[in-house]
């Protein structure tokens, strides 16, 4: 666990807690496109100084992409300014901004919230999954967001206060594995369980699946529950497309009928990567996984 850890990007947001409340207050009144022309000067030090995510996105882009040296050069620049402007527009949301957001497949997520069932949402590193949860409405169903614990303060609270008003509750994943029981209970109830599935978080359950050209692991833990519990899965995507638009992207993952548990786990992972596949071919830059995805 240690090592898997170690290799990943922490995933917390950067900044003192007196910056991140600045910079809501600042979205109050500020064009968002001021800080946007702050941010593209700030991303050449953290090219410099933050060496391991670099060079994990300049080999995603060389390795999985094709790209020249020179070009990976350039994507790494505009996939960290693209990381920080999603970063941004998450603080503008907290100071009330509003973006343009076109749901696409709303209806597989509308049919599934009509059902007395529960079912699971999967999302990944790409784009900005917070989004989904302002504007995906679960009349009748509360959401339940599994999310890392170790967010500063500052994130914490205005994530926990706007998805309140959504119906959205925050599990936090924590050592002792409480998560597990929160998921079992708001699945038992009808309810919605949210759950990355692109990264181990220390698991040792996975599923290798062919991803970019290569092999790569997949945390088994949201595909073994919605077999073991026998419910449906939605995979979801939010991109940016603009300065203040956004795409939800709705998929879903049947279950696989004829099969055993072990199979139908590994076929929802793969179906899973591939459908994610597809969501970073058309947006590569905003993959978000800064860290050695292939080790």
């Amino acid at each position: 666990m240690a090592k898997q850890e170690e290799r990943q990007w922490s995933g917390k947001t950067d900044g003192q807690t007196w910056m991140l409340k600045s910079l809501i207050f600042m979205f109050k009144w500020m064009n968002i496109r001021i800080l946007y022309g702050v941010m593209a000067c700030v991303i050449p030090f953290y090219m410099l100084f933050s060496r391991k995510a670099y060079r994990a996105a300049y080999s995603y882009f060389r390795e999985r992409h094709g790209c020249t040296p020179f070009s990976s050069f350039i994507n790494v620049y505009l996939n960290q300014y693209t990381f920080g402007q999603v970063i941004l527009d998450r603080f503008a949301f907290y100071a009330g901004k509003r973006f343009d957001i076109k749901i696409y497949g709303n209806e597989q997520f509308l049919n599934l919230v009509e059902q007395e069932k529960g079912f699971i949402m999967t999302s990944s590193h790409v784009g900005s999954y917070e989004l989904a949860g302002y504007h995906l409405k679960a009349t009748g169903k509360t959401i339940n967001a599994i999310a890392f614990n170790g967010e500063t303060e500052t994130v914490k609270k205005n994530r926990e206060k706007m998805l309140g008003k959504h119906n959205v509750n925050i599990i936090p994943v924590k050592e002792d594995m409480s998560h597990l029981f929160a998921i079992n209970t708001a699945l038992s109830e009808g309810n919605i369980v949210s759950i990355p599935g692109d990264r181990l978080f220390g698991s040792a359950k996975f599923t290798c699946c062919n991803f970019l050209g290569k092999e790569a692991k997949f945390p088994l833990g949201p595909f073994a529950t919605a077999v073991q519990k026998e419910v449906p899965m939605l995979a979801i995507f939010v991109m940016k497309e603009s300065t203040r638009s956004y795409s939800i992207i709705v998929k879903k993952i049947d279950l696989p009928e004829g099969k055993s548990k072990r199979e139908s786990m590994a076929i929802m992972t793969q179906e899973f990567a591939e459908l994610l596949e597809g969501i970073v071919n058309r947006y590569p830059l905003q993959w978000f996984n800064f860290y050695d995805f292939w080790e």
